[in-house]
């Protein structure tokens, strides 16, 4: 069941695969605004010696996170799952943080830093498949979120600024999606900004 993960929703592009043999493999890269030139390159690389035709399913970060890395993300994991015809998991950015977490605490909350001054929170049970959003990703200010968990005392987990490296905690929700017989189409396959990108 050979599958492959997208992770462009900060500067650093994450890539997971996993072979015929269940066996994952991830590498990362800290491109900046170079992403968009190499994203196809590394992606054709990065597969060998596996071939497009070989997959099974593709998965992809839908955000929050950087606009322009996210865009890029999902309309290439969009176009490749429209022309090989495969399902195309999106996995929250943030769900995907509070999964690499699950074996610390069932229930966790999860955030990351906005543009003007707000921040992305969301609470997501995550000792479960499929994970359960109990407050699912949105824009809060400062006392909005300090007010949201104050009222919920789960622990809450900071995102990494390099967000590449939870591209593996993407590619396990896949599958575990791909197990359950999941198989979403491509054009179901939304990015969450959150934010404009103009204020």
């Amino acid at each position: 069941m050979p599958g492959l993960a997208l992770h462009t929703t900060s500067p650093q592009l994450g890539l997971a695969l996993q072979d015929q043999t269940r066996n994952t493999r991830s590498q990362t890269w800290n491109l900046g605004h170079q992403t968009s030139s190499q994203l196809h390159h590394l992606l054709g690389t990065f597969i060998q010696p596996l071939k497009w035709q070989d997959l099974n399913w593709l998965a992809v970060a839908k955000g929050p996170g950087g606009f322009t890395g996210t865009r890029l993300g999902m309309v290439t994991a969009r176009t490749l799952a429209q022309q090989l015809n495969l399902p195309l998991f999106a996995i929250s950015t943030l769900g995907a943080v509070a999964w690499s977490q699950r074996e610390q605490h069932p229930v966790i909350a999860v955030e990351m830093p906005a543009q003007r001054g707000q921040c992305f929170g969301a609470i997501y049970q995550v000792n479960t498949y499929p994970i359960i959003p109990l407050i699912p990703d949105q824009v809060f200010t400062p006392e909005g979120w300090k007010k949201t968990l104050e009222q919920h005392s789960y622990p809450l987990i900071q995102t990494p600024s390099d967000l590449g490296e939870t591209v593996v905690p993407v590619l396990e929700l896949a599958e575990l999606g791909w197990k359950q017989e999941e198989r979403p189409s491509w054009t179901d396959a939304l990015p969450f900004y959150g934010q404009h990108p103009v204020a």
